[in-house]
């Protein structure tokens, strides 16, 4: 199949107009014949923290089906992120404020409804309200009226259901008006949340959550919690991503390992992460040899530092737990050079990078850790929580050593059953310890390694982090009409979060999966996941 096409933005003398659209392209993966189109894929996951809604749906466990299950209006190519048109017909505008989104017409669910305008706005609608307790209600922030549905404070009392930035035009068209210019926009709408829903959904919502009915090139068969969810190609779908095999089960693990050893033995077709024991010595390359995947990810690691936990609001503590962390000694060994230490909270590969903005305090440097710890008084038992399945257990050990190692103090790596069960806990702020806190790029900007994480109240920010600076820094970035003017201004509120070092940047990931014997062709993203769509399975 021919690849999805990128976007074309046109510049018309007298007023700026921005235009979506299509434009050619394509990978030989992509457009790789053969193949049993009646075949099973199957891929590694862990356990979902909830249900398999579009707007509550933050995590990877989850986004796994919730990616095959909807189709949003823009994608993203595998390899940069570059945004093309999916449902979309065409998204225009003149100021970057309002915008005017036309669909794409004949387009189904997988009840047989046609897709809608409508079908748009009241998903969006109902994922920016508060009462509904949308894990991502906050990336409709920028849209008019999201105030109002969703006000600041808590215990604050909602003053409409519907945001007023909202309108439908017609069937296949509708208008939305944002609280002022954001430049982020025409990419922030391909992630999850902006998808569609059904008419069946708000008609029956609890039935809808244990069967859901999307968009996508897949659709829901059936669910067994710590086990299995399993979809199955729709076959009405008109996506240019449509897929090449007939069933996807995505395999619930709880080691990694384990997974590793299934997908060796073609027991398990993809992992799109490989267990640390895997890579040391490249024994993977002799494991899978050219069934190695490699791309660039854009993503990070970091070590956040709640500052709800009695002790934690203390920056000379965050200033010599950063420098106790050696992380060239734990990415070379433990991570065996799959991962390379980071200098900031956003990585390499976004545009806005800047090196080193982490100054000094991403360098190890065990005599200035130990000063700043003694000076931080702080006494006690130092910890680490995360989930103990996905390889993140041994480099996170390796991390508390070092800082046991720098600084004299206990420290211990405390591990919950699975992915979901640790969501849980620190979406709860329930956290008791200190938190691995990472992030894949939800769409290519970096925007979304900032408002998603250290804005007060953001749905990602697991420190609990409030610096009124930065929310206004924040602020001042969204409402910049101009790409490059709003990228400074990101990087102003970066410098700033870098003065609080809320989390601890530690390292980034080198993308490295695999696929198994099962299969003749496979791709990794770089939000590091499977692109569906490449997927072959050997006839």
């Amino acid at each position: 199949m021919s690849r999805s096409r990128s976007v074309s933005w046109l510049a018309v003398p007298v007023a700026l107009v921005m235009t979506l659209s299509a434009c050619g392209g394509g990978t030989s993966s992509d457009s790789a014949a053969g193949g049993n189109e009646d075949g099973t894929v199957s891929i590694y996951g862990t356990e979902p923290k909830a249900n398999l809604l579009p707007a509550n749906t933050t995590e990877a466990g989850g986004s796994k089906a919730v990616e095959a299950l909807y189709t949003r209006l823009v994608g993203f190519q595998p390899e940069d992120g570059k945004t093309f048109n999916l449902a979309a017909e065409s998204i225009t505008t003149a100021d970057a404020k309002v915008y005017s989104i036309k669909l794409k017409q004949g387009w189904k669910f997988h009840d047989g409804t046609e897709v809608k305008a409508k079908n748009f706005v009241d998903a969006w609608n109902y994922g920016a309200y508060a009462p509904n307790a949308q894990q991502a209600s906050s990336f409709f922030a920028q849209i008019q009226g999201y105030d109002d549905v969703a006000p600041a404070g808590e215990g604050a009392t909602p003053t409409a259901q519907k945001m007023s930035g909202l309108e439908v035009v017609g069937d296949y068209e509708f208008k939305v008006t944002l609280k002022g210019p954001f430049s982020v926009f025409t990419s922030q709408i391909g992630y999850l949340p902006f998808a569609p829903l059904p008419d069946a959904f708000f008609a029956d919502p609890k039935a809808f959550e244990a069967k859901p009915i999307g968009n996508g090139p897949m659709k829901f068969v059936e669910r067994t919690p710590n086990a299995l969810i399993k979809l199955e190609r729709f076959a009405d779908y008109q996506g240019e991503d449509k897929v090449h095999f007939k069933t996807l089960d995505i395999k619930i693990y709880s080691s990694q390992e384990t997974a590793y050893q299934d997908l060796v033995g073609g027991k398990l077709d993809f992992m799109e992460a490989l267990p640390p024991s895997a890579k040391i010595g490249d024994k993977h390359k002799a494991d899978l040899g050219d069934r190695v995947l490699n791309a660039n990810l854009l993503g990070i690691s970091t070590i956040a530092i709640p500052y709800y936990v009695p002790g934690f609001n203390n920056l000379d503590l965050r200033k010599a737990i950063a420098l106790a962390i050696n992380r060239e000694q734990i990415t070379k060994t433990v991570l065996a050079n799959s991962y390379t230490p980071v200098d900031g909270w956003v990585p390499p590969g976004i545009e806005g990078y800047e090196a080193n903005t982490c100054a000094d305090f991403c360098k190890y440097d065990k005599v200035k850790a130990k000063e700043y710890f003694t000076k931080s008084g702080f006494t006690g038992k130092l910890t680490i929580q995360s989930n103990a399945d996905g390889g993140r257990k041994e480099p996170l050990e390796a991390a508390c050593n070092s800082i046991k190692d720098a600084l004299g103090v206990d420290c211990e790596f405390v591990g919950a059953t699975n992915f979901g069960a640790f969501r849980q806990i620190v979406d709860g702020k329930q956290l008791t310890g200190l938190s691995r806190s990472d992030w894949s790029a939800d769409y290519p900007s970096i925007e979304n390694f900032l408002n998603p994480i250290f804005k007060t109240g953001a749905s990602s920010n697991d420190s609990a982090y409030s610096n009124p600076a930065v929310d206004a820094q924040l602020a001042k970035a969204d409402s910049t009409a101009d790409k490059n003017e709003a990228i400074k201004a990101y990087q102003e509120a970066h410098k700033l979060i870098a003065k609080d070092l809320p989390s601890i940047p530690v390292w980034t990931e080198k993308g490295i999966g695999g696929y198994s014997k099962n299969l003749s062709a496979a791709k990794l993203t770089f939000k590091r996941d499977g692109q569906l769509s490449a997927f072959r399975v050997k006839a």
